[in-house]
């Protein structure tokens, strides 16, 4: 798609005047041409979303022997690119390992980064990036096998942990065991992959990762029945779409259309009622939601269908959670936290108004 074409069919009417006017020589002012050099004049310009995700974890972001992608991860970034771009087919997968996710995002290589990333202070303070908002609350744990008939975290004194290299999950080991009087022995690895073979073959006694990530490690497993996660929850993470804090448009952009996929949970629509709902729905915020009362994020550089396109690409929230996380992927993993907000959950849009 040529940027002409992006122009008439993503940006709002008054920016698409203004590149009309801009492109047959006649003067425009300054605000009518603010997306140019923009974050997303340059994405729309090239016309894909870099994404980075996993390199292979189950539920999240994981490629099947044919090469196709599925994931909660991946569903978000199709949903970005449906907003963005007019298209959720708009994207390239990124696989970056845990050392090198930061860094491809800070050299430009991914566009928004949905790799299982917490939001703590260290990252938000020192490094250049924005944090667009959190997409799964969730914390640390670990997986263990059956045979070890243990019960708690508590009866790991000793034992050999495999963790993550480069990740939070040390430093959570090593503040659980120094408020509990514990001894581990880490056994680092650079992939999710190279950590369940480890475990696999004995080389560690249990595995520590986030609770959603470990439920997608035991899938995996010869025998996943063979092994357990301990209810031990040793720290919070809350998992964020990370951006390249250049441009803060851009950030607020993700932002919103993540806040798009958990406000039409919570008011009802769906992938396959959305269209209809723009059209018939009497509820105002629906209507706004879904561009039926014109663009309300011009300055973000969204036009008015930009939420009905994400939500339309693979569901809202609660449909991304259940068919990637919950009893229809086979992890079956509560909402818990990641509920909405009057339903007992931390899940919670700012109004569409």
């Amino acid at each position: 798609m040529t940027p002409t074409a992006f122009f008439d069919f993503l940006m709002p009417r008054r920016l698409a005047r203004a590149a009309t006017a801009f492109a047959l020589g006649f003067t425009v002012s300054q605000s009518q041409t603010a997306e140019l050099g923009t974050q997303m004049y340059e994405l729309r310009e090239r016309g894909t979303l870099r994404c980075g995700v996993d390199t292979g974890l189950q539920g999240f972001a994981r490629q099947d022997e044919e090469g196709e992608w599925s994931g909660f991860e991946v569903d978000l970034c199709r949903a970005y690119a449906a907003a963005f771009l007019g298209s959720p087919d708009r994207v390239q997968l990124v696989p970056l390992t845990t050392q090198a996710r930061l860094d491809a995002l800070g050299e430009g290589e991914v566009d928004i980064l949905l790799r299982n990333t917490t939001w703590t202070l260290t990252r938000d303070a020192q490094e250049n990036f924005s944090f667009a908002g959190i997409y799964y609350y969730d914390g640390q744990g670990f997986l263990v096998p059956r045979d070890l008939a243990i019960t708690s975290a508590r009866e790991l004194d000793g034992a050999r942990i495999c963790v993550l290299r480069d990740t939070t999950t040390a430093l959570n080991l090593s503040d659980y065991a120094q408020s509990h009087d514990l001894t581990f022995q880490l056994v680092e690895v650079a992939t999710v992959r190279a950590g369940i073979t480890a475990y696999g073959r004995g080389q560690c006694d249990a595995l520590s990762n986030d609770l959603s990530g470990l439920a997608g490690m035991r899938m995996t497993l010869s025998e996943p029945d063979a092994h357990l996660i301990l209810p031990d929850v040793i720290s919070k993470e809350p998992l964020s779409a990370v951006v390249a804090s250049r441009d803060q448009k851009f950030a607020d952009a993700v932002r919103w259309v993540l806040h798009a996929l958990v406000a039409a949970e919570e008011y009802g629509v769906t992938s396959a009622n959305a269209a209809e709902l723009a059209q018939s729905s009497a509820n105002a915020e629906v209507r706004r939601l879904l561009g039926a009362e014109g663009p309300v994020a011009e300055g973000l550089f969204l036009d008015a269908e930009f939420a009905l396109r994400a939500i339309e690409a693979g569901g809202n929230y609660g449909e991304l959670f259940e068919r990637n996380l919950g009893t229809a992927s086979g992890l079956n993993l509560r909402r818990g936290l990641n509920s909405q907000w009057n339903e007992g959950g931390l899940m919670y849009a700012p109004p569409f108004r």
